[in-house]
């Protein structure tokens, strides 16, 4: 049986899924925004979701991007990120699970996502997914080559509260099998004096759970670290210019001890 024609999922005045910003930073950092954007691509409308809803944190991860291209100015560190929504197509998860196009995120039913076909979940794949990560892929294949050591942090935020449960850290860093820069950065945080910092909190990294850093950092033996802030500190300017601050101050010195 033939297959059915699927139109592409971005019409060809619409954004490219993936952004690189300072794409020849001289800072030894790839920063990644895996949850940067909270756009919808017209094709899909609202993905049947009331109005709003998309402004949560199942939209996207609130205040990540602009703590990110704060960090990416003061460290001249390349930046990419990713600025379809993670509703449309999760971009730190596996493609094909279940949570990599969510019929239900938290609480809240998805109902673009409901009953979706093979071949929708490939365009998504196809236009969204796998340019963020050849990105990446590029990016990090370029460092490589020209030999410039690189550390991958990936950048996300979560929220102060899940499901009725508070979520007492203000930052949290996440790792799995290579746990070393993730402690060098947790003990200069916790020098700071005035920070609970969560170590694989607010959530454990797994192959099951992540696929980011898992693909680029790990397989590569690069060091690195999943970086969550809470978002009530990063929801205004203010916040986000602070908590970039404090990075751009303490990923150098992370670097330095990793050196060592």
């Amino acid at each position: 049986m033939p297959h059915s024609f699927i139109p592409p999922l971005l019409s060809a005045d619409e954004p490219p899924a993936a952004a690189v910003e300072i794409p020849h930073g001289k800072a030894p950092f790839l920063l990644l925004c895996d949850h940067a954007g909270k756009t919808i691509p017209r094709s899909l409308g609202d993905l049947g979701l009331p109005p709003g809803e998309i402004e949560r944190h199942i939209g996207w991860d609130i205040g990540a991007l602009s703590v990110s291209r704060h960090l990416s100015r003061q460290l001249d560190a390349t930046l990419i990120h990713q600025r379809y929504s993670r509703l449309v197509i999760d971009c730190n998860r596996a493609p094909g699970i279940a949570s990599s196009i969510p019929p239900l995120s938290e609480l809240t039913p998805i109902p673009g996502n409901i009953g979706i076909d093979a071949e929708h979940a490939l365009a998504r794949e196809r236009e969204v997914f796998l340019p963020y990560h050849h990105a990446i892929d590029d990016h990090l294949g370029q460092c490589q080559l020209r030999e410039l050591p690189t550390a991958v942090i990936a950048m996300h935020s979560f929220t102060p509260v899940f499901k009725g449960a508070s979520r007492p850290w203000q930052v949290g860093l996440l790792f799995n099998r290579y746990p070393e820069f993730a402690h060098l950065l947790a003990e200069l945080l916790r020098e700071e004096g005035d920070l609970q910092v969560g170590i694989n909190e607010p959530y454990a990294m797994t192959d099951a759970t992540d696929y980011t850093l898992p693909v680029h950092a790990e397989r590569r033996g690069l060091p690195y670290v999943g970086i969550e802030i809470r978002q009530d500190l990063i929801a205004d300017e203010r916040g986000q210019q602070a908590w970039a601050k404090r990075f751009a101050r303490l990923l150098p010195q992370a670097w330095q001890r990793w050196q060592i």
